[in-house]
């Protein structure tokens, strides 16, 4: 008696995990697309390399009852070599323009879709639903305080603290970026890229022996290396945010 062998089963291609990642995200206060765009240019301009590639949400809500190009949008920011991946906020028909465009609508994780109730037959009575109790959640593990960094961070390397302070023992070279959504210490040369404050933390600071950048920026407000001619450039330098204004103390 012969049997045939089975097929061996195929390798696994793919898996899928929920994942949450820090974006910035590009509010709009006005419509006007063509008002947005060479702004925006002459904005990244001024730093160069700063957002290239990088991945951003749009925000909508300060547009109201205004319309967008989105097509127009997506294609001018993509020229600049940003790439717009959703929207997030704005109304219902907006997010349907965008979507239109290849926009989805962003949501942080565990917020649910909104859902609209169908209206109640005229006459019916009211139905009072007393919610039941939820259950405990489980305790979670603390968020690291701080991620240590022992070395120099190289020309082309990106380093991310999500949800927490990031410590270098060392310098940060020109051409690297560093990220934190809290604050960062920099026991060495600055030279690169630094950003407190990612997750729009605006009292997190910059903290820097050797304060020499390309760009520094707290929650979503940045100076470049041309903008630095009044601040102590070489020296130990501790940088903040003063209402919409970055400022730059020395370290004592």
């Amino acid at each position: 008696m012969t049997v045939a062998a089975r097929p061996a089963s195929p390798p696994e291609a793919f898996r899928l995990r929920a994942s949450n990642y820090s974006l910035l995200t590009l509010r709009l206060l006005t419509g006007d697309v063509q008002a947005v765009l060479p702004a925006l240019g002459d904005q990244f301009r001024r730093a160069p390399g700063f957002l290239r590639f990088a991945p951003i949400a749009i925000g909508l809500d300060d547009l109201g009852g205004e319309q967008v190009d989105f097509p127009a949008l997506v294609q001018g920011l993509r020229a600049l070599e940003i790439l717009p991946i959703g929207v997030v906020g704005g109304s219902q028909p907006l997010r349907a323009a965008a979507a239109g465009a290849g926009l989805p609508t962003l949501r942080p994780a565990g917020q649910r879709e909104t859902e609209v109730e169908a209206p109640s037959p005229v006459g019916a009575p009211p139905v009072v639903i007393t919610p039941a109790a939820p259950p405990p959640e489980p305790s979670r593990p603390a968020m690291p305080r701080s991620m240590l960094v022992t070395q120099n961070v190289r020309a082309g390397q990106r380093v991310y603290a999500q949800g927490s302070d990031l410590i270098i023992v060392g310098s940060v070279n020109a051409g690297s970026e560093v990220i934190a959504d809290g604050n960062i210490h920099i026991y060495g040369a600055l030279r690169g890229r630094a950003v407190a404050g990612a997750s729009e933390d605006a009292e997190a600071r910059i903290f820097a022996q050797n304060f020499d950048p390309e760009l520094v920026a707290i929650s979503g407000f940045y100076a470049v290396r041309e903008g630095l001619s009044s601040t102590p450039i070489g020296r130990g330098v501790q940088v903040r945010l003063d209402g919409e204004q970055l400022r730059f103390d020395p370290l004592v």
